[in-house]
C-alpha cells in the first residue's frame, strides 16, 4: 500500500493560534499524551484531559462541539474522541455504584430503490421495536443481557452527535441520582423520515436507540460485531420499512455507545454507498467498453465535512470521456490511508486490476470545463498504478 501514502489529507485543519484558552489547553495535553516517552508521562496527561472532558460532558454540548470541530489534527481528535468514550463509560459507573442504564445505539445502513416515478417518504417509525428486541436477546447481542428497550424512532446521526451528548448522557441517571425536586429530563427522539427522492438505489443510515440495565464496570460493547442476530434482525427491519414502490434492505450494526455508534454508522454508509457506485459503475462499463480504470484522488472541496475529501473514477480507456464518480467523505477520526485503502480493497474484490493513484491533494473543479473533478485515464498528473 505504498503508493496509498503519496495521497495527501485534502482536508483543512483549524489554525491552533484561534482555539480558545481551554481548547488550546486541550490540544496540548492531547499531543503531550500522544509524543509522551512512558506511559506513566501518557497517562498524567490523560487524566488532565478526562477531568476537563468530564465538565463539558455533563453541562456543555456546545463546548464539545467546538472542541472537535477546531481540533489541529487527525491524531490529536482520535486522542480526545478515545477520552471522551471513555469518560462517558466511567462516569456513568461511578455515579451509579450498584447497577447503571446505559444508553447504546444500533447503527442502521439503509439501502432503498425507488420502483415508481414519485419520490417516497419512508416514517422512521418501528411497528413493533419489542419483537426486534426479542431478536437481538434470543441471541446475546448485548452481552447476554435480557434488561434493554429499543425506541421506536429511528434518528439521524445528528440526534447522537456531540451537541447532545450532555443531553443523553443525563437520561443515564437512575431515579434515586435525580433530584426529586427537579422535573426528569424529556427524552426526546424525533424521527427522521427517510426520503427517496431520486429513481434508482440510494443509501441512508439511521440509528436505533435503546438503553439497558447493567452492572457497572461491564463494557458489553467491548467486542462490536454482527453476531447471527444480524439475518434475523435485517429480515425485520427490512419488513417493518417496506413501503410500496420502494425495496428496502436493512443492514444493521452492532450496538455501541453513541459515539461509536456515530463514527461505526458513518463509515459503514461510506463503505455501502462506496459498494454500491463501484457494483453498477463497473457493470456497466464492462458491458459496454471492456475492463475499466480506476483512480483514486485526493481533492479539496468546500460543502465537504472538513473542506476535503477522496474521490474514487472508474472509466475506460476506450472510452476515457465517459466516466463514473463517487465523492468519499473523510470524518473527523478518518487517516486518509485508512480510507484509501477501503476503496482499494474494495476495486480487489470487484476485479479491478487497473487501479491509479493520483500523488498530493487536487482542486474541486476542473478548471477548463467548471465541472467536478474526475480523473481519466488521459487527464491523470503522474498517476502512480497500485500493485
Amino acid at each position: 500500500m505504498t503508493d496509498l501514502m503519496a495521497l495527501a489529507d485534502p482536508r483543512v485543519f483549524p489554525d491552533a493560534a484561534g482555539a480558545s484558552p481551554t481548547q488550546a489547553e486541550l490540544y496540548a495535553l492531547a499531543a503531550e499524551a500522544l509524543a509522551a516517552p512512558t506511559r506513566q508521562a501518557a497517562e498524567t496527561a490523560e487524566r488532565a484531559i478526562r477531568d476537563k472532558l468530564v465538565r463539558m460532558l455533563v453541562a456543555d454540548g456546545d463546548a464539545l462541539t467546538a472542541l472537535f470541530r477546531c481540533a489541529p489534527s487527525v491524531p490529536v481528535t482520535r486522542q480526545l474522541w478515545r477520552l471522551l468514550d471513555g469518560v462517558w463509560r466511567d462516569e456513568i459507573s461511578k455515579r451509579n455504584a450498584d447497577i447503571a442504564l446505559a444508553l447504546f445505539a444500533l447503527p442502521l445502513v439503509i439501502v432503498t430503490a425507488r420502483e415508481g416515478a414519485e419520490a417516497i417518504s419512508i416514517p422512521a417509525v418501528l411497528h413493533d421495536p419489542f419483537r426486534l428486541a426479542g431478536i437481538l436477546r434470543e441471541h446475546g447481542a448485548l452481552g447476554g443481557s435480557d434488561s434493554f428497550v429499543l425506541a421506536s424512532s429511528l434518528v439521524g446521526a445528528e440526534a447522537l452527535d456531540l451537541t447532545r451528548l450532555p443531553e443523553l448522557f443525563a437520561w443515564q441517571e437512575l431515579p434515586a441520582a435525580v433530584n426529586a425536586s427537579k422535573p426528569a429530563p424529556p427524552r426526546e427522539l424525533p424521527p427522521a423520515p427517510i426520503e427517496v427522492r431520486e429513481a434508482g438505489e440510494s443509501v441512508h443510515l439511521r440509528f436505533i436507540v435503546g438503553s439497558m440495565v447493567a452492572r457497572p464496570g461491564i463494557d458489553v460493547f467491548a467486542k462490536p460485531d454482527v453476531g447471527p442476530w444480524g439475518v434475523p434482525l435485517t429480515k425485520a427491519l427490512s419488513n417493518e420499512l417496506a413501503l410500496p414502490g420502494a425495496t428496502v434492505l436493512v443492514l444493521p450494526r452492532a450496538p455501541q455507545r453513541p459515539l461509536q455508534a456515530v463514527a461505526a454508522g458513518r463509515a459503514a454508509h461510506r463503505e455501502v454507498g462506496a459498494q454500491l457506485f463501484a457494483s453498477n459503475a463497473i457493470r456497466k462499463l464492462r458491458a459496454a467498453t471492456g475492463e475499466p480504470t480506476a483512480v483514486i484522488s485526493a481533492h479539496r472541496a468546500p460543502d465537504a465535512p472538513g473542506g476535503g475529501e477522496l474521490r474514487l473514477s472508474l472509466s475506460s480507456p476506450f472510452a476515457p470521456r465517459d466516466a463514473e464518480g463517487f465523492r468519499c467523505p473523510l470524518y473527523p477520526l478518518d487517516r486518509v490511508t485508512d480510507v484509501a485503502t477501503m476503496l482499494a480493497d474494495l476495486l480487489t474484490d470487484c476485479r479491478v486490476s487497473d487501479v491509479r493513484i493520483v500523488p498530493g491533494v487536487h482542486p474541486d473543479h476542473d478548471p477548463a470545463s467548471g465541472r467536478t473533478l474526475l480523473f481519466k485515464p488521459d487527464t491523470l498528473p503522474g498517476a502512480a498504478a497500485l500493485h
